[in-house]
């Protein structure tokens, strides 16, 4: 082979080199302009549900150290699907945040997503929840035995409203029922409807998370009777866990942030410390303390660790209560 076949030859590769070197240029020029707009978080719920009243105060903070506004966007539908999955289509350039949870397990083994949660880069978890059982003020039912023992004694008679099929409290909600061998009519809603539907009557207790309910608890036109998770709710520092009352279940829940797969590192590296900031500020601790969650900051590298091991978890749970799919 003389020394033009043998360039010849060559040339692809170092063409190819050379496309990878532009592209890793590109890459870094891109991180180093992040943020150049503003940043969208999208929430699976609608405006006023727990999801939604921990994300505008999560953008609120997140504004103020990543340089750029943070607009919350709320894609509500299918337990949290319908989210994901437009977040999971965007460019992964870091301008279309999801705000995860819990849910991107449970929407994919109820069979509404073909992805997990392998699909997106974690960035932080930013809270814990806790799943709380609710009713209005005037219900006879004082705590889960209550409830319960109705429940077993007029199978399907009560009506009970979460947040949406596939959503976690619908799991949680199911789960719990099935392990105590109580039969109800599961009502699913939008987030905020479930609220406003106990309070008309028109169901009669709900399993919820925080946030929505710590309004009406305070105005006194709702009570919760049990918590679903391995500790008590801040915000309900006097009620007690399905565990204190005597029934083994728990159902605990996070949320955070994440981008969708293949996001540059340097621009997950400065959202992570953007959210660092924000949720171990005194104004995202004092907002927990009013609205029902708890700031819980976990890094990248120990979320993904998190989500990975509670998918494994709500995959089983779902498996005995009949509900996955997947």
């Amino acid at each position: 082979m003389n020394d033009s076949t043998a360039f010849k030859t060559r040339l692809p590769l170092w063409l190819a080199a050379a496309g990878v070197s532009l592209t890793l240029a590109a890459a870094s020029a891109l991180a180093s302009d992040y943020p150049a707009k503003p940043i969208e978080l999208i929430v699976q719920f609608p405006a006023g549900s727990s999801a939604d009243v921990v994300a505008r105060v999560l953008a609120d903070g997140m504004s103020k150290h990543v340089g750029q506004n943070v607009i919350v966007v709320n894609r509500p539908g299918a337990g949290g699907a319908l989210a994901y999955k437009h977040v999971q289509a965007a460019k992964p350039d870091g301008y279309t945040l999801v705000f995860n949870s819990t849910s991107i397990s449970t929407v994919h083994h109820s069979g509404l997503t073909k992805f997990d949660y392998k699909a997106f880069d974690p960035i932080a978890r930013v809270t814990i929840e806790n799943p709380v059982v609710a009713v209005r003020k005037d219900s006879p039912w004082n705590n889960l035995s209550d409830l319960m023992a109705h429940a077993r004694a007029k199978p399907g008679e009560i009506r009970l409203g979460n947040s949406g099929t596939g959503s976690h409290t619908h799991i949680s909600a199911e789960a719990f029922m099935a392990g105590q061998k109580g039969e109800v009519l599961h009502v699913p809603f939008a987030a905020a409807q479930v609220v406003t539907s106990l309070l008309g009557g028109h169901i009669d207790a709900l399993v919820q998370l925080p946030g929505a309910l710590a309004p009406h608890v305070r105005a006194g036109t709702l009570k919760v009777i049990g918590t679903l998770s391995s500790t008590r709710e801040p915000a309900f520092p006097t009620v007690p866990t399905a565990i204190e009352q005597g029934m083994k279940f728990q159902a605990d829940f996070w949320r955070g942030v994440a981008a969708p797969k293949g996001t540059p590192p340097e621009v997950l590296a400065k959202l992570e410390a953007a959210l660092q900031k924000a949720v171990t500020g005194p104004e995202f601790k004092a907002a927990g303390e009013k609205n029902g969650f708890l700031p819980a900051y976990q890094p990248g590298r120990e979320f993904a660790q998190t989500i990975a091991t509670d998918d494994a978890a709500l995959a089983l749970l779902m498996a005995k209560a009949g509900l996955k799919l997947q």
